[in-house]
């Protein structure tokens, strides 16, 4: 069986390792031209770290990650309005919650794929399905022939938009910046925190090699002009509102970590399986990352993929397992998350003042049970 997993991103890379593992050699085929260590910082749940645990390739991204013992929502004058306790996670599944840089992810996940079966500078353009394969064509005019092929290529999934019409990004109505920058001792070690205000939305957390993420978010129109230029200077002033730390951690961070864009989810699929051909990570769900489950749904794919290809008799078997597995628990985390963010986002007075005095009667234990369903 040839098999073809098309983007080397967190889902792709995730899945061939697992299924190298097992022996089962699946060609990567990456549009970019070489591997480079990009982005800011992510969260990864307790339920992607046990994923990859069992996958038996996450030991070095435990050790590039920093445990996350609680998550604090803070309101627009820091106080704690609610927290969740994800030290109760390691407790029942053995696993920690995490904070890691995206590019330490990439790389560990990187480093457990066969570079044989990893080919760099091959965008597909063009494919074709037949009854019995699937011809792929790359953006160099060449040809290729695979009985199955599994699409990782995110978001703007060629796969995706050919085989479900209508299945373009939508807007989530709030835009975000990201970066990365030295924590001074103004960043507690192990917590997370949150703060949302009428005037947007401030995040950050400790990584584990003294440094720290960071997020903002407000509300806009799609391709805000102003938005996609706004320097770090801008940015900072625009959320200085926050606290001196918040101003500081975008004033100084690093060169190239800067990042923007606009937030986009899909609507939720009624299949992740079309024929030879399985959608995995953001082009099956992309989700707001309001959950901090982007990155750990995309490896919860790529388990129960590589259980189904290793367990199961063919591979029709194979993608319906797969599906079964996986469609319920994704499609709902792009619901959950999408209604966190629109909570989050809230500007109007009456609706923040709501929010600030609900939220800190909500128990914790009911915050801590709404995660229960990512483990089942």
């Amino acid at each position: 069986m040839r098999l073809a997993i098309i983007g080397g991103g967190i889902g792709g890379l995730a899945l061939a390792a697992g299924l190298h593992k097992k022996g089962i050699k699946a060609h990567v085929f990456e549009k970019t031209q070489a591997f480079k260590p990009l982005g800011a910082g992510l969260g990864l749940g307790a339920n992607a770290v046990l994923a990859l645990d069992r996958m038996g390739i996450a030991d070095a991204i435990e050790q590039a990650g920093m445990p996350l013992q609680e998550q604090r929502l803070l309101n627009d004058e820091l106080t704690v309005m609610n927290r969740i306790d994800f030290s109760r996670l390691k407790k029942r599944y053995g696993k920690e919650t995490l904070t890691i840089h995206r590019a330490d992810l990439h790389e560990a996940l990187y480093n457990a794929v066969d570079p044989d079966y990893f080919h760099f500078n091959k965008q597909v353009i063009d494919f074709n399905q037949y009854e019995d394969q699937v011809t792929l064509t790359f953006q160099d005019n060449v040809t290729e022939t695979f009985d199955y092929v599994i699409a990782a290529e995110g978001i703007h999934s060629v796969f995706r938009r050919a085989l479900v019409p209508g299945s373009e990004p939508r807007f989530a109505g709030y835009t975000c910046w990201r970066g990365i920058a030295w924590n001074k001792g103004d960043v507690p070690y192990y917590t997370s925190s949150e703060a949302w205000s009428g005037r947007g939305r401030f995040g950050w957390a400790p990584l584990y090699d003294g440094r720290v993420y960071w997020f903002a978010c407000v509300n806009t129109q799609a391709n805000n002009e102003y938005y996609a230029n706004l320097t770090k200077e801008g940015t900072a002033r625009l959320f200085g509102h926050f606290s001196p730390t918040a101003e500081r951690l975008i004033r100084e961070t690093e060169s190239g970590s800067f990042l923007h864009h606009d937030i986009h989810d899909i609507k939720p699929l009624d299949s992740f399986v079309y024929g030879r051909i399985a959608l995995v990570g953001d082009a099956a769900h992309a989700t707001t990352p309001n959950m901090g489950q982007g990155a750990g749904q995309s490896i919860e794919d790529a388990y129960e993929l590589m259980n189904a290809i290793s367990q199961e008799s063919s591979m029709p078997a194979a993608l319906s397992r797969y599906e079964a597995k996986r469609l319920k628990k994704a499609n709902k985390v792009i619901k959950l998350s999408r209604q966190i963010g629109w909570a989050a986002q809230w500007q109007h007075p009456l609706a923040t003042g709501f929010r600030n005095t609900v939220l800190p009667l909500v128990p914790e234990s009911l915050l801590f049970r709404r995660l229960m369903f990512l483990f089942k």
